[in-house]
């Protein structure tokens, strides 16, 4: 990349990095859960359409939605099966496995990253926030039943200079992560309804 284009990219960064509100904040509410049970919830600041940065990887499992997200809550075993997940700790209730408002630090993307559960609505729905001065982001899961066991959809939405840096750099990294973590918790899935 060259000196100039550098500049322009770093400029911009700058001017796009306004603070994003924490989930919560009254400019960063959850919203009401849509009419349709296949959509994420998405708070209003963090939806795909005012992203920075969006990635949606979904998969289908033959297990039920409560075995997927035994698997998925378990966060402290995910550096087991999951590439992208190292040191993870829920600190908040203290405990290996997430649950409602739970705070929990691990290392992603090469990132250590304090997330805060927004969203928990077992066996169906999860969400963090993940959130520093220069990334700010929202994870959702979604497990829609079906005839065959269930869909997985995991969305990523994302502010912030590293997100700029990101997109630039390694644009397909994080989608390549997820269809990996779906994978691997589909096998781990179907492994236990065996």
């Amino acid at each position: 990349m060259s000196r100039s284009n550098a500049t322009l990219v770093v400029l911009l960064a700058l001017t796009a990095c306004a603070s994003v509100p924490r989930v919560g904040a009254p400019s960063n509410e959850l919203g009401p859960a849509p009419a349709e049970a296949d959509r994420i919830n998405w708070p209003a600041r963090y939806g795909p359409d005012r992203s920075e940065f969006f990635v949606h990887n979904e998969i289908d499992v033959a297990a039920s939605p409560e075995v997927v997200w035994a698997e998925l809550v378990a966060a402290e075993a995910w550096p087991g099966w999951y590439e992208g997940a190292a040191d993870v700790r829920v600190t908040t209730p203290a405990g290996s496995t997430l649950a409602a408002d739970a705070e929990f630090s691990w290392r992603t993307m090469d990132q250590t990253f304090v997330s805060t559960v927004k969203e928990f609505s077992p066996p169906y729905r999860l969400g963090w926030e993940s959130y520093k001065n220069d990334i700010q982001g929202y994870h959702a899961w979604l497990i829609v039943p079906t005839a065959t066991g269930c869909r997985v959809v995991t969305e990523e939405s994302q502010f912030g200079f590293l997100t700029l840096m990101q997109k630039v750099f390694v644009p397909t990294k994080l989608a390549a992560l997820h269809d990996r973590w779906l994978l691997e918790l589909k096998r781990r899935a179907e492994g236990r309804m065996r």
